[in-house]
């Protein structure tokens, strides 16, 4: 079934042909009719498989038939997300879709001055987009009402109970009308993200792709089994080597970020970075640069990793191992999506071996080994512009070859 055959408004099929959708994708296919038909819906669907759009394109025909007159701070739609940058996002993705309709879209997030958002506001907004942090500062301050709200939906539901969320779900609830229709969409399910699910969901219609597999199959995974202080010299090879690649780049803490950056800069590579140390502005004028590709590399903490739909990355690199497996599945998602193919690609140290063998039990395989052998590491070790030392690495050389000489003697003695 083609997007063109469904009972949703001409505006939205025109937009949906200009951003090339031709055809529904799994979970596109299993939510819009129940979510047309007015059901709750508890989705649970791997990142890059096209969520946003599932609850997007029926939402927005449904608003788009009501006509209302708008009223200042009143929502027909309220989205609730984990990061700024993922209600940003969202945002895009339905203001494209919204292109030929009269619906008012509104992102709405911290780090930024309020002021531009209160004047949005006041107009009357169709569809909200927003934090919780935001959004209750300005429903404290009355320049929100979500006493008509007809559509709840929540997305990324398992990072929002991950970042101590659930009190904001719940107390969000007291200000909507009793009847309204609840959408709610994971990456993952749990027993603690299944409890918050049926709190808020009435007879749900239950939709999951891929159960098995909590990863898109059009990413390919492999681990390099590399020293710490040595991944900086793979991933200047790789970039390098792969120079017309968009590469994101996953470390464990913005410190880190920070030091790759630098590592890179020293050996001409130019990279961004994104992580929560920066500035609102700053962050979107990085996320500006990367998706258009200007800069080939960008270099991020797990705040990137969810939701944030960046167009053909080429590969996805863990540069450190995320502590927790599920954002595994967050950071590699990142690539591959919709019918892209992608790579993930995971710097292994001999400390991190552990976190490795969580994320192989999280995901029900193993990763496959991008076996180095050991010519080819020194290689790359001697390729890098950063090699401390030609003389060093030599007297290193000679070492290894003196300790082979000893053995050597020693067995014919």
């Amino acid at each position: 079934m083609k997007f063109e055959q469904y009972r949703i408004s001409e505006e939205i099929k025109r937009s949906l042909e200009e951003l090339g959708f031709k055809k529904p994708t799994d979970i596109q296919y299993k939510a819009i009719p129940s979510i047309l038909n007015g059901d709750d819906v508890l989705a649970i669907a791997q990142t890059g498989t096209g969520k946003t759009a599932a609850f997007a394109i029926p939402v927005l025909h449904m608003l788009q038939r009501q006509r209302t007159t708008k009223i200042p701070g009143q929502v027909k739609c309220l989205v609730m997300v984990p990061t700024r940058e993922l209600a940003i996002q969202i945002a895009e993705v339905f203001i494209q879709i919204a292109r030929y309709t009269k619906l008012k879209i509104l992102g709405l997030f911290g780090g930024v001055d309020q002021d531009p958002q209160i004047k949005k506001l006041e107009k009357g907004v169709d569809v909200l987009i927003a934090t919780p942090g935001r959004m209750f500062d300005l429903i404290n301050q009355q320049h929100i009402d979500l006493s008509r709200v007809e559509i709840l939906i929540l997305d990324e539901a398992d990072h929002m109970l991950a970042l101590g969320f659930i009190k904001d779900i719940r107390d969000v609830m007291k200000f909507l009308p009793r009847k309204h229709q609840t959408l709610f969409f994971s990456a993952t399910i749990d027993k603690d993200i299944k409890d918050l699910a049926y709190s808020i969901v009435t007879n749900p219609i239950r939709i999951q792709i891929s159960p098995q597999d909590p990863v898109s199959k059009n990413v390919t995974h492999s681990v390099a089994y590399v020293k710490m202080d040595d991944k900086r010299f793979f991933l200047e090879r790789m970039a390098k080597e792969f120079p017309e690649s968009k590469i994101l780049v996953f470390v464990r803490t913005k410190v880190r970020a920070e030091r790759v950056f630098n590592a890179m800069q020293r050996v001409g590579v130019e990279t961004l970075t994104m992580h929560g140390g920066k500035e609102q502005d700053d962050r979107l004028q990085v996320m500006k640069e990367f998706k258009k590709g200007d800069v080939k590399i960008l270099i991020a903490t797990d705040v990137s990793a969810r939701g944030i739909d960046i167009p053909n990355v080429d590969y996805v690199v863990n540069y450190d191992l995320p502590d927790v497996p599920e954002n595994y599945v967050h950071r590699v998602g990142r690539t591959g999506r919709g019918v892209q193919k992608g790579k993930a690609v995971s710097f292994c140290s001999d400390e991190e071996k552990p976190v490795l063998k969580e994320i192989e039990k999280f995901l029900g395989k193993e990763i496959q080994e991008m076996k180095i052998e050991k010519d080819e590491y020194r290689e790359t070790i001697s390729f890098s512009e950063d090699t401390p030392n030609d003389n060093w690495q030599l007297l290193i050389d000679q070492h290894e070859n003196s300790l082979r000489e000893q053995k050597r003697k020693k067995k014919k003695r």
